[in-house]
């Protein structure tokens, strides 16, 4: 919020010839609950935290305590198994967080069918097109069994749990809650129900017509990869697994989290992927870094001899940082794989070369807004909020992100500002005002209507430097100001998303 305030000391730069430009304070932000994470207010601590998934690393096991367990149920296969097996829950644990709306016209916020009753989830929307579209399931990391506004917040290249590369890419996607999570009936099962609440979206997934049934994919990272790994063990109903980071046994997981009855040793092993891998019988990918979960994927491909199950680890990369470039090369194979039956492969050189390429972030989410009084409509990032900031000095709207991470999503700022003006030659003058500030200005269009596009900086008490980007259109005889700004330090991050917004303003005729 610091740097956000800080801007509230040079706006007034701008304030001449009758143009107010924007310079109020920002308000503070809201406590972002992170998707799976139902303890942490702070994203960025939370998904640095390896412990609430994994605990310490462990030392290599040959899977010793699964003989029993598969001597007693021989025969059985885990989905008999886990659906004649009834849990014991030693702590009934819930939440009631609110779902925030999804970007309109992007995903739906919906309710899906479970054993337990309605459970929540967001789902692209219909793409309206009258084809059948392949879509991924997507699990993310952590204990909580909710959803919030997490996939659409800056993928960060070194800690994308986002999955946002698969609906940027075009893949329909869908993040499902779970019993327990936002207001869901139930409790939190710590991998066991869960696992039936995948299959329950898989379902509702199939149901939908817009959706190909036979290109129904599942994906998850962390706990959601050891979750998706366990319905690939229970359900062959998924055309390829994707499984970030999962572990062999839970017990690997940060036992504080367990809410089910640690005495017995079946609630352990109904939980754990290490002891029914046989069951997995379509396309599995099991990808980890080096220095994450490597151990735990290392038990997996020594236990198994199952040809369906592919065990990646990639040298260098961590817990996290194999996510943003991966599954940019899974939304690749998913858009590739059109037969009646799954062909995806990966190599070892597809994931040097995914590892290898160069960071890139998307363009946010974008979510419209309409100013009434202007007959003006624009579109901003979705997790930004849009607040009337007017005063006496007049109109007045304030956008930033209400989120404080340290990327351009966030630390940027943008005003709006209106003014009525009766000077015929106002346009052109304040063009020559920014330049002689130093501002690189030319005269423009936005959406057929003149306007001054102009850049430069504008310095602090301290000595730092904002990017400034300010565009004042003409509308008659009223001059609308997007005045933006963001840190020098974070250099052109910012640009696409203040062009993103230019492109997006319109006006009623």
């Amino acid at each position: 919020m610091k740097k956000k305030k800080l801007l509230a000391l040079f706006g007034a730069a701008l304030l001449v010839f009758g143009t107010v430009c924007g310079c109020g304070n920002a308000a503070g932000s809201a406590p972002k609950i992170e998707s799976g994470q139902e303890e942490s207010a702070d994203k960025e601590e939370a998904a640095k935290d390896e412990a609430d998934d994994t605990g310490a690393p462990q030392e290599d096991s040959d899977g010793a305590g699964a003989d029993s367990a598969v001597a007693a149920r021989k025969g059985q296969s885990f989905a008999q198994a886990h659906d004649a097996f009834k849990t014991t829950l030693v702590r009934e644990e819930n939440d009631d967080y609110e779902i925030p709306a999804p970007p309109e016209g992007l995903f739906d916020l919906v309710s899906y069918p479970s054993k337990v009753g309605d459970l929540a989830a967001y789902v692209s929307s219909d793409p309206q097109d009258g084809q059948k579209h392949p879509m991924i399931i997507w699990v993310v990391g952590g204990w909580g069994n909710g959803i919030d506004d997490f996939p659409w917040c800056y993928p960060e290249w070194d800690n994308d749990q986002t999955g946002s590369a698969f609906w940027q890419n075009g893949i329909l996607t869908m993040y499902p809650s779970f019993r327990g999570g936002c207001n869901n009936p139930g409790y939190y099962e710590a991998l066991f129900g869960e696992v039936d609440d995948i299959v329950s979206a898989y379902e509702y997934a199939a149901s939908l017509p817009y959706v190909d049934t036979n290109r129904i994919y599942l994906g998850g990272h962390s706990t959601g990869g050891t979750r998706a790994l366990l319905a690939a063990e229970y359900s062959d109903k998924f055309r390829a697994v994707f499984c970030f980071g999962a572990v062999d046994e839970v017990k690997y997981h940060n036992n504080s989290q367990f809410t089910f009855d640690t005495e017995n040793e079946e609630e352990f092993i109904m939980r754990s992927p290490v002891y029914w891998l046989d069951n997995v019988k379509n396309p599995t990918f099991l990808i980890e870094g080096s220095e994450g979960n490597a151990v735990n994927l290392k038990n997996i491909q020594r236990a198994s001899e199952n040809e369906n199950i592919n065990c990646y680890i990639v040298e260098g990369a961590d817990h996290f940082s194999v996510l943003a470039p991966v599954t940019r090369l899974v939304a690749e194979k998913i858009l590739e794989d059109t037969g009646s039956k799954a062909s995806i492969t990966i190599t070892q050189e597809e994931l040097d070369a995914a590892m290898n390429q160069e960071p890139s972030v998307w363009l946010p989410a974008m979510t419209q807004h309409t100013v009434e009084d202007l007959g003006m409509t624009f579109s901003c990032p979705y997790i930004w909020d849009v607040s009337d900031t007017s005063g006496q000095d007049g109109f007045e709207l304030t956008a930033y992100s209400r989120y404080e991470e340290d990327n351009a999503w966030d630390m940027a700022a943008l005003y709006i500002t209106a003014d009525r003006i009766d000077q015929e030659s106002y346009l052109q003058d304040f063009g020559e005002y920014l330049t002689s500030m130093g501002y690189a200005a030319e005269e423009t269009q936005i959406n057929g209507l003149p306007a001054i596009d102009a850049v430069g900086m504008q310095e602090n008490e301290d000595g730092s430097f904002f990017n400034n980007h300010y565009v004042l259109i003409q509308k008659d005889d009223t001059y609308i100001g997007f005045d933006f700004y963001i840190h020098e330090s974070y250099g052109t991050g910012a640009d696409a998303i203040f062009q993103a917004i230019l492109d997006s303003v319109s006006f009623e005729p």
